[in-house]
């Protein structure tokens, strides 16, 4: 099954969309990747979620990428002596280490660290947003603030701190044992929740090694004071403007999208939009109109991939949701706008014979009319290369490697299909012409353009580029 588009669409399993059958039917519908949630479900859910894609992987002859999302730190206020209480705007509210029950005066923070990260005059943050505190003082034991917007408060609300870098562990000990588990499924990608530093990587990369790409998820602003070295880390980024847009005024978030995005392909990363995305189809069967325009925003902003959460694991129109995720962006890389967009601001080439030989490849595909640009790749870098110019011809990545060809499913534009291992030039570029004709990307008589690194099977040698004709 060949994707009649680009960018690609991963959907969240769930409660709604975790059958076999429904796991089939999201497939069909467009999805090309999907997401375990670790906050949510036992790890025998995710066993059973991970042999139904794998079946239906099977089934369709085509990889499949799974993505673990980890939970990350979640700092929650404690329980309330009523199950809820309505702070004052205007008032005192106290957050202390008493465990006592709260009212509408104060709430046990069950995080000494916040203790020690807040100062006076910087803000925190309630029920992901809603209330919003200024600190007044603070001690050992307790932050005593002013409520600037009010409202009700129940148990275990969340906490944010946009203001301070908190000295908190990316990896809680839930997320080693998540982690532990999701690379023992053979997960092609896992998700890091909270990443305010570039340090902050250190301990997932040095567990994960190379058995899994890892993707940062760029959700606290503080973060954004360390882009580029974060993203030069990270395999992939995700945008989770849901959280991030909880710690950032909602005018700023597109901004910090924007600049996520181009960074991401500066360096050739694999980016992901995600949250909120097609929000009302949780329970409507079709988006409202400013939904899909930012679907289709994400797409002209030249977006890997975009995500859907609550939509397909919870909704009611799990199918519905990928199919117009699916149709959206169809239609937007069929606008001739997309293109001169996508044109616009090429990424700068590295001083590399790699990023040269790909910088080229899309100028040949172009002057030659190929119908294909073939990328032959044991570690997929090649393949990423030539996505991160956006080639007008699609790719076609031949590797020997089930895992690349499943981490390709989150790559912009690349089609992955797994060849067996070659031992010469000519028995590659026979292999490409067969499989471009198999896979319908070109017919007797086109041209493709074939790009690969010798010796093969050496990761990151990109240094071929060659040119025949079907």
């Amino acid at each position: 099954m060949r994707r009649q588009r680009n960018a690609r669409v991963i959907a969240t399993l769930g409660p709604a969309s975790s059958s076999p059958e429904m796991i089939q039917s999201l497939y069909e519908a467009g999805a090309d990747v999907f997401r375990f949630n670790f906050s949510h479900g036992t790890h025998e859910d995710h066993r059973a979620r991970y042999e139904a894609v794998r079946a239906v992987e099977k089934k369709m002859g085509r990889p499949i990428g799974i993505l673990a999302d980890l939970q990350g730190p979640k700092l929650r206020v404690g329980v309330m002596a009523e199950g809820k209480a309505v702070l004052a705007t205007g008032g005192e509210f106290t957050l202390d280490n008493d465990p006592t029950p709260g009212d509408s005066s104060r709430v046990h923070l069950p995080h000494p660290e916040l203790f020690v990260a807040v100062e006076p005059g910087q803000s925190l943050l309630l029920d992901d947003g809603k209330l919003r505190l200024q600190v007044l003082s603070k001690s050992s034991t307790q932050i005593k603030t002013k409520v600037i917007t009010g409202g009700p408060l129940s148990d275990r609300k969340g906490v944010n701190v946009p203001d301070a870098i908190l000295p908190i562990p990316v990896l809680t000990e839930k997320d080693r044992r998540d982690l532990d588990f999701a690379l023992s499924l053979g997960v092609e990608c896992v998700a890091l929740s909270f990443v305010q530093r570039p340090e902050d990587l250190h301990e997932a990369r040095k567990i994960i090694g190379d058995r899994a790409l890892l993707m940062t998820k760029l959700e606290k602003p503080q973060a954004m004071d360390h882009l580029d070295e974060i993203v030069r880390l990270s395999d992939l980024v995700m945008v989770a403007r849901g959280d991030l847009g909880v710690e950032l005024p909602p005018e700023r978030v597109p901004i910090a999208s924007k600049r996520i995005l181009r960074m991401c392909r500066e360096q050739g990363k694999p980016t992901i939009v995600a949250t909120q995305m097609l929000e009302s189809m949780i329970s409507a069967p079709t988006p409202t109109r400013a939904e899909a325009s930012d679907v289709a925003h994400a797409i002209y902003d030249a977006a890997d991939a975009v995500m859907l959460s609550a939509e397909s694991a919870s909704g009611q129109f799990p199918v519905q949701a990928v199919s117009m995720m699916d149709r959206i962006i169809r239609e937007v890389e069929s606008d001739p706008l997309y293109r001169t967009l996508i044109d616009a601001q090429p990424p700068k080439a590295l001083p590399t014979a790699a990023d040269a030989i790909c910088a080229a490849l899309r100028g040949v595909t172009e002057v030659v009319g190929a119908t294909t640009t073939v990328t032959y790749t044991t570690s997929g870098a090649t393949s990423l290369r030539a996505a991160r110019q956006r080639p007008t011809a699609p790719i076609l990545c031949m590797t020997p490697s089930l895992q690349t060809a499943r981490r390709m499913a989150f790559v912009w534009g690349v089609h992955a299909k797994i060849v067996p291992d070659v031992s010469s030039v000519d028995e590659m570029v026979d292999a490409a012409k067969a499989m471009s004709v198999e896979e319908g990307f070109a017919k007797a008589g086109d041209k493709i353009a074939i790009t690969a690194g010798m010796p093969f099977g050496k990761p990151g040698t990109t240094n071929l580029l060659r040119v025949a004709s079907v």
